[in-house]
């Protein structure tokens, strides 16, 4: 089976975030005086290939923990679908 991954990476909460800051800072100027507290991050798509959901997902957030992220001073999201079964 396929599984389609998407991995959301963001700083933890308490790290600067010296992007979503200057972005911030940005936005008034560009008319959106409404919105606050910008946070940036990174996204990545990818399939698995695994004989099931929690082995496509075990898989996935060890390649977010030890690739993807810097568990450290990252958080990461994973979402997982099964994606339909094109024939193979």
């Amino acid at each position: 089976m396929r599984f389609a991954a998407r991995v959301e990476v963001q700083l933890r909460a308490g790290i600067a975030d010296p992007e979503g800051t200057t972005i911030e800072r940005a936005l008034p100027a560009l008319g959106f005086d409404e919105v606050h507290h910008v946070r940036a991050g990174r996204s990545f798509r990818f399939e698995v290939e695994a004989d099931d959901e929690a082995t496509a997902r075990a898989r996935a957030e060890e390649l977010a923990d030890r690739l993807l992220a810097n568990p450290v001073i990252e958080e990461s999201r994973l979402e997982l679908a099964a994606l339909a079964d094109e024939g193979r």
